[in-house]
């Protein structure tokens, strides 16, 4: 079975018409290299960084080697080899360029020493996870949250799938954590952090609990939640910065950016024990979460997660083009309306507020609340790209 990811082929060419460099970011296993693949022109332009013959060529000369070829040239895994980014800052700036470069990377910039300041104003990112709603049809969307979007997860039978998430965290984590790790943690206190990281998926986080409670330093936790970050596995969800006359959470909510890894970590194999299981709503609200600003294209900079301490709360504030739009996520084929949403919608003086449900259908509730099914998000997109 083959899933078509023609949105993701656009943006790519897009970000290729109009910046010198590409970079293709996203975690391990999520079709980077499919996509990238899908470029190449030349042998001799493709460079996998995995691969010991092609690391070896640009290890020797690199400059030399990469100034003598043109069109598109592809350099996988470019995390790998930070040492490269100055000498593509040099390349492209030559006034006769005649190479374009695609890089893949399975670290985010901040974590790519020196990839935001030797490439910056020279380089389009394009964000790359999983399956998403929009590129899976709706009668396997149960299947793609519950198993998630890595292809090879997705694509499997449930026992499978599950034994595959439980072998890719085990990699991820010892591989990717060992190479950008400045300090050590006990591989029991590690497998312990992930435990609690999962059992707080849509919750509200705090390193110095986590530090207490797994009887580590605070600086350990909160240098590989950084990681774990920047590696794209998590994400950190900040509060909502607004002036109000109401006792604000101050500390950020945590996800998982893809299902299946948390489901896996809870020890969740199928559609019947993730019905039955205590945080079937928290699954939904993390999964749906990530569909919408997948599928909204939405920035990490425009997102963010507000409550009070008297109980009113968002699951995601929005703020685009001036205005502020709010989501809630139910796992519910026919969610209502709440005092909490009318409250956060008068706080926040919200355009408009999006409740994702589980259902099949769209239908409003009011003038400003709406209630949308989740594989209807690309619909909405298409309304909020629209002037």
């Amino acid at each position: 079975m083959e899933v078509l990811r023609g949105q993701l082929t656009q943006q790519v060419t897009e970000a290729l018409a109009r910046s010198p460099i590409c970079l293709i970011l996203g975690p391990r296993q999520a079709g980077k290299t499919h996509l990238a693949r899908h470029f190449q022109t030349q042998t001799d332009n493709y460079f996998d960084l995995e691969n010991l013959v092609d690391e070896r060529r640009l290890q020797e000369n690199p400059q030399g080697e990469l100034s003598r070829l043109y069109g598109l040239v592809v350099i996988d895994e470019a995390q790998r080899m930070p040492s490269l980014f100055p000498i593509l800052r040099f390349l492209t700036d030559r006034p006769d360029n005649p190479a374009r470069f695609l890089l893949t990377g399975s670290a985010s910039p901040e974590l790519m020493e020196g990839a935001s300041e030797s490439l910056a104003g020279r380089v389009a990112y394009v964000d790359v996870g999983g399956f998403d709603v929009e590129e899976i049809e709706p009668a396997y969307h149960e299947t793609l949250w519950l198993q998630g979007g890595l292809p090879r997860a997705y694509l499997q039978s449930e026992a499978d799938s599950f034994n595959w998430r439980i072998d890719y965290l085990r990699s991820l984590v010892g591989e990717d954590l060992r190479e950008l790790a400045q300090i050590r943690i006990a591989p029991v206190a590690l497998r312990r952090l992930l435990q609690h990281l999962a059992q707080t998926n849509g919750r509200v986080w705090n390193h110095s609990a986590a530090g207490r409670l797994l009887d580590v330093e605070y600086k350990t936790v909160q240098r590989y939640v950084e990681l774990l970050t920047g590696t794209f596995l998590i994400r950190l969800l900040p509060p909502f910065d607004v002036n109000l006359a109401k006792r604000l959470r101050k500390s950020p909510k945590l996800y998982f950016r893809d299902s299946g890894l948390v489901h896996a970590l809870l020890n969740i194999r199928s559609q019947r024990e993730l019905r039955g299981h205590l945080d079937y709503g928290f699954s939904w609200e993390g999964f749906a979460l990530e569909q919408v600003i997948r599928v909204l294209r939405l920035r990490d900079s425009e997102c963010f997660s507000h409550a009070v301490h008297s109980g009113a709360e968002m699951d995601l504030v929005v703020e685009r083009g001036g205005r502020r739009y709010g989501f809630e996520f139910k796992a519910s084929e026919s969610p209502g309306n709440t005092d909490s949403i009318r409250e956060v919608l008068a706080d926040l003086s919200l355009t408009r507020v999006y409740i994702i449900h589980s259902g099949g259908r769209d239908y409003p509730l009011n003038e400003k609340v709406e209630a949308i099914a989740a594989r209807n998000l690309p619909a909405l997109r298409e309304r909020w790209e629209t002037p």
